[in-house]
């Protein structure tokens, strides 16, 4: 009888030691990690092959009715220039004329007066062109017109990329490539062996000035537009099924 209860309570014990065993698999099984996450980056220079250039002019007068005429000769001289330097017309956007009246004032102790000083108009040029070496010349040569008596303030051209959803297509294409060469060194070393894409996701696309600093960056996308010369980041997120 002893050893009848021996051997039970030894049976018992081995099955506790089983069924924990099993139990805990289960559990490892089932709240372990079976894929693996990784990151590709897809990055290229480009040059810009487009360029918006664009100069503000402006008169003053007592009189509406001068200022508008001495704006309009400002004009005609404006776009003479242009084509003395190889632009067309069709080539020259001008904006609507801006009128804002102008003041000064005049402080003493007591009060405040308002002077009217005049009618200030101005006019914007814009020229937009895949020709990004001939208005980047004449964006540093237009400061000619200050001879001629044209006060006109050029501004900073805006360089820009026609073919960016092509290029983009070919990055998401390398970051993902990229993506897979990663996690099949992760599943070399680990043991592992990869099998499908669990899910796949594009990062943000960001196009900063070439050997720009990462204070360039941002969390919602960069897109430069002030450099010629540019260079475009994608990343790519893949999770992979391994066994």
């Amino acid at each position: 009888m002893k050893n009848y209860i021996v051997i039970s309570s030894l049976i018992a014990s081995v099955s506790i030691v089983v069924a924990a065993f099993f139990i805990g698999s289960s559990y490892k099984k089932k709240y372990q990690s079976n894929t693996i996450a990784v990151k590709g980056l897809g990055t290229k220079d480009f040059v810009a092959d487009f360029i918006v250039w664009k100069a503000d002019f402006s008169k003053k007068s007592l009189d509406l009715k001068q200022a508008y005429a001495e704006l309009e000769s400002d004009r005609q001289t404006i776009t003479e220039y242009l084509i003395s330097k190889g632009f067309t017309e069709k080539e020259m956007v001008f904006s609507a004329v801006d009128i804002s009246k102008q003041y000064d004032y005049k402080y003493t102790a007591n009060e405040s007066q308002k002077f009217f000083t005049g009618y200030e108009l101005n006019q914007t040029i814009t020229i937009e062109s895949k020709d990004v070496l001939k208005v980047e010349d004449l964006s540093r040569q237009i400061t000619e017109l200050i001879n001629n008596g044209v006060e006109l303030y050029s501004r900073s051209p805006l360089y820009y990329y026609t073919k960016l959803s092509d290029l983009k297509i070919k990055m998401i294409s390398d970051a993902t490539k990229d993506a897979k060469r990663r996690a099949e060194e992760i599943a070399l070393s680990t043991g592992c062996k990869l099998k499908n894409v669990k899910s796949a996701n594009q990062g943000v696309f960001q196009i900063t000035a070439q050997n720009s600093s990462e204070d360039d960056y941002s969390w919602g996308g960069a897109f430069n537009v002030t450099s010629k010369y540019k260079t475009a980041n994608i990343t790519v997120r893949l999770v992979y099924e391994v066994e």
